[in-house]
């Protein structure tokens, strides 16, 4: 790509662009959502022509892109559509996709979900096998176990791909050079993602440094223009032009995009027990979904569900929080509870009103009509400033929401969320369509959240930072409960368990780690609790250590006194925390070993 330039009538997206992919790249597409990625990619796959520049591919190369919205006029089935540009008897190729991401090939277009449409591109790029793969959130919709089987292929491809994702382990895994789309540049770094974050703030360190010193010379500029003028009565005009310059290269930076203003604020709190299933069972289709599924959650646990796609997570969730009535079993919700959804399908968002209506039009908000404020976890707040704090413009705030990209849309579904108290927060794969950064901050806010939440998510490395239990959807209507996040879950699960011995399990026991087999002398419970202490101990550790780093600010209780109060308080409270637990495992500890 040589000269690119962009602009779509508005400001440049892109201007004098160069961008070379090279055969064998393994290449991270990064960026703010809203920066320009998915279109970088568009032109790079000739969908979007640019207004000016060359893109040039060698003679004998082939790009191949997987299209977010795939449209399938004219074909009868996914596997028509995923071998439509297939030699004669290569059907064989897109079956095996098939089999690896999950998808019928003889599903009928019509009846087909958006999830299985984009599984079918996906499975129609890799059959095809080009030799550059443009890969936009290619693992949107896809279960773990789907994931693991693209990243075992991307590994094994011999061919260059370009990828856009929001799945940090995926990212990892599997790149080698790193794209960074930041205001309309395109910045390029030959290592993989796990080094881009170092790689960012460092350059953004060194553009502070490199304003701060143009502020400071052109305020040194302003003053000697303003002496001079009292002193000699004559101006140097050579050098009031060049002051004249400094203040219009100023102007012409661009400010780099904040981060969204997200904050949760518990409601009152709820009793201790918040939610109590006891021998859950469900059905559907002859299908069992679980049986035997007792489990008990507590205040303040972090609960994340995992397994396949068609599983039940879902199914399993409403039953929990009495959506959805068991076939046996009973579940007792606790007391006080103000329960907050975020759904994965985005139904709770009507896709042809504004932004605005969305937010001033919800029962569960307290208000309708049209109003121009939103009641925000009580204080009335203009619906414009409000959407700012989730970086949307002016705008935008008129717009259709059907106009959105995926991560705007789940950005306003944060905004309909978090304008609410609560203290359980139900979490149905939030983590599709967000950008990175906007993860950082959805995790460190459940960090602080101190209610309840039930996560649902495929995402390896957002379960690793937020679940302290995880429930694992594992077939045949066996879901396990598992101490800590996904890395816990595998270091625990049995490495191969007898089919006679996995047919009844007791789904509400943890499997306890191999390397810490369950000691003599404690109760089911006390072992239990035994195990997930370090996790929870770790966890208060690192909670205060940034606490610490926060008040180390000397300038933080006169700048922001109330943010400083709640810091303090959170210390205490975390420190007080750390204690009773550190000697909770102490005596547990004591208590196993004198047995």
């Amino acid at each position: 790509m040589s000269g690119i330039s962009l602009t779509f009538g508005g400001d440049p997206v892109f201007s004098d662009l160069d961008l070379v992919v090279q055969p064998g790249d393994r290449v991270a597409l990064v960026g703010r959502n809203g920066s320009g990625k998915s279109t970088l990619m568009k032109v790079m796959a000739g969908l979007v022509e640019p207004d000016r520049g060359s893109i040039v591919v060698p003679p004998g190369k082939t790009v191949g892109y997987m299209e977010q919205d795939p449209q399938m006029t004219g074909f009868a089935t996914l596997g028509d559509f995923a071998a439509s540009a297939l030699e004669p008897g290569e059907m064989y190729r897109v079956e095996r996709a098939g089999e690896g991401l999950k998808f019928d090939p003889a599903r009928p277009v019509e009846t087909a979900s958006g999830g299985e449409r984009r599984r079918a591109a996906l499975a129609k790029l890799m059959a095809e096998a080009p030799d550059l793969m443009l890969l936009d959130e290619p693992t949107n919709h896809l279960d773990i176990e789907a994931i693991t089987w693209l990243e075992n292929e991307l590994k094994s491809t011999r061919a260059a791909y370009v990828l856009i994702s929001h799945d940090r382990a995926f990212l990892r895994a599997l790149t080698r050079a790193t794209l960074w789309v930041d205001r309309g540049q395109v910045r390029r770094q030959e290592k993989g993602f796990d080094a881009f974050e170092a790689w960012r703030d460092k350059i953004w360190e060194e553009e502070d440094q490199q304003r701060h010193k143009l502020n400071r010379l052109i305020k040194s500029e302003s003053r000697w223009a303003v002496e001079g003028i009292s002193a000699r009565r004559k101006r140097n005009m050579g050098r009031v032009r060049a002051l004249q310059d400094l203040k219009a290269e100023r102007a012409a930076q661009i400010k780099r995009q904040g981060a969204a203003e997200l904050a949760l604020e518990a409601g009152p709190k709820s009793g201790r027990k918040v939610i109590e299933a006891e021998g859950l069972a469900k059905a559907y289709d002859g299908k069992t979904i679980v049986s035997h599924f007792s489990l008990k959650v507590q205040r303040g646990e972090r609960v994340a569900f995992v397994g396949p796609n068609g599983a039940g997570k879902t199914t399993l969730l409403k039953m929990l929080l009495g959506m959805e009535q068991p076939d046996a079993g009973k579940v007792t919700l606790g007391t006080n509870l103000e329960i907050a959804f975020f759904d994965q399908t985005r139904d709770q968002l009507d896709t042809e009103a504004s932004l605005w209506e969305n937010l001033t039009t919800d029962p569960a908000l307290g208000i309708s009509g049209k109003a121009d404020q939103v009641m925000v976890r009580g204080q009335p707040k203009h619906v414009v400033g409000y959407l700012k704090e989730f970086l949307f413009d002016e705008r935008q705030a008129r717009a259709p929401v059907r106009s959105l990209s995926g991560g705007e849309k789940a950005r306003l579904l944060l905004a309909r969320l978090m304008a609410r108290q609560s203290n359980l927060l139900v979490l149905d794969e939030p983590t599709n369509d967000l950008d990175v950064e906007t993860l950082d901050l959805l995790q460190e806010l459940l960090d602080a959240y101190d209610g309840t939440v039930l996560l649902v998510s495929h995402d390896r490395d957002f379960l690793d930072r937020v679940a302290t239990t995880t429930i694992a959807m594992e077939g045949d209507g066996r879901a396990t409960a598992y101490a800590g996040g996904w890395s816990d879950y595998l270091s625990q699960r049995a490495p191969s368990e007898p089919e006679e011995k996995a047919e009844k399990p007791k789904a509400s026991k943890p499997k306890p780690k191999q390397e810490a087999q369950p000691k003599e002398g404690l109760s089911f419970k006390e072992k239990h609790r035994l195990e997930a202490l370090p996790g929870e101990i770790e966890r208060l550790e690192q909670e205060i250590a940034k606490l610490e780093q926060l008040m180390a600010d000397p300038e933080l209780f006169t700048r922001e006194p109330v943010k400083f109060k709640k810091a303090s308080e959170a210390l205490v409270e975390r420190q007080e925390k750390l204690a009773a637990a550190e000697e909770e495992w102490l005596e547990l500890e004591e208590k196993s070993e004198g047995a």
